[in-house]
């Protein structure tokens, strides 16, 4: 009897504990949709300030300036101004093995050449689960050797991608600092900031790691860059209107906190291979476009804010098509 009671009782607070959680879940799809309404403004849209990834064919020899002159040809129609070409990455150890960017001196030469109005950054970075560990100081040394040596192909900056990094680490501040010796021009990809309270610490607890970041702890960081790229992408929202209704979120929460001497980039997805299927639905470029002039509508002009788009070598004619229409040139 004790038994049967238990087991109802603990029934009970199952079902209490899944209406909960679909009630979250339904409140939230709502936010977001509604970040998602209106029409936003004819003048929001490109300024010229966007930005590419490129992979890591560029500079391990794969590509020739032939390529370099077909990359123009498309580039020189967009609005982007700062290529992250990928030039890592780093060993579990922090350094960077100089052999895996042979024809980085070469790349760089030749984007000067066809595009001179295109800064060129090198893409470094390694996962820090399970493999680097930059509370290492010897790892982080190890890191400022390698970004010393590549900076002397003639990059215009370093672009740092690690992941995960933990809310709050101060070991990855004191990295960013120390990197300014090396480079005039500093950037760097971020996790997604905290849409509304309570999901950092609830979605912590289900990953591990932080899949957000505090405000406070965003702020930190942008005060330590020139640039700051969101990638706003593997969202987890099931449809078109919430995956654009969470890239408003994001960049209304970022407009708000990057000072506008900065440059502020909001990640767009031109990549294809999500492995959830209803994400490959739920974003797009489109969307990440329309997002972000929403909100940018209801923040107002500003000057140093682009879309970046991800990757190179994944993008579709149609993620360019996108691109170009739907936050390139876009009509009133």
């Amino acid at each position: 009897m004790i038994a049967r009671t238990v087991i109802r009782r603990g029934l009970r607070l199952l079902a209490l504990a899944l209406v909960i959680v679909v009630a979250l879940a339904g409140l939230l799809a709502a936010a977001l949709r509604v970040q998602f309404t209106g029409a936003p403004e004819a003048w929001a849209k490109s300024t010229g300030n966007d930005a590419l990834w490129l992979g890591h064919m560029w500079v391990d020899g794969r590509r020739a300036e032939r390529d370099v002159e077909q990359l123009a040809v498309r580039l020189r129609t967009t609005g982007v101004k700062d290529v992250y070409v990928h030039s890592g990455p780093f060993e579990w150890d922090g350094s960077l093995d100089p052999a895996k960017y042979p024809n980085a001196g070469n790349f760089v030469k030749w984007m000067h050449k066809h595009l001179p109005a295109v800064r060129v950054s090198a893409w470094l970075g390694q996962a820090v689960k399970n493999g680097l560990d930059l509370d290492d100081p010897k790892s982080r040394d190890n890191v400022l050797a390698g970004v010393a040596a590549i900076a002397k192909q003639g990059y215009d900056g370093i672009h740092y991608n690690f992941e995960p990094i933990g809310d709050g680490d101060t070991e990855f501040l004191e990295l960013l600092e120390r990197t300014r010796q090396h480079t005039k021009l500093l950037s760097t990809s971020v996790p997604q900031i905290e849409p509304y309270a309570g999901m950092r610490l609830a979605t912590r607890a289900i990953l591990g790691h932080d899949k957000y970041w505090s405000e406070g702890y965003f702020t930190q960081v942008v005060s330590r860059v020139d640039q700051v790229a969101i990638m706003t992408y593997d969202s987890g929202t099931p449809a078109q209107s919430l995956y654009g209704g969470y890239v408003a979120r994001q960049a209304e929460l970022a407009l708000d906190l990057v000072p506008e001497e900065k440059h502020l980039l909001i990640g767009a997805p031109a990549y294809h291979d999500h492995g959830l299927p209803w994400l490959d639905a739920a974003e797009s470029v489109a969307m990440a476009a329309e997002g972000a002039r929403l909100a940018l509508s209801e923040h107002g002009r500003r000057e140093r804010y682009g879309l970046a788009l991800y990757v190179d070598f994944a993008a579709t004619e149609e993620d360019w098509q996108e691109y170009m229409t739907r936050w390139m040139a876009v009509h009133s």
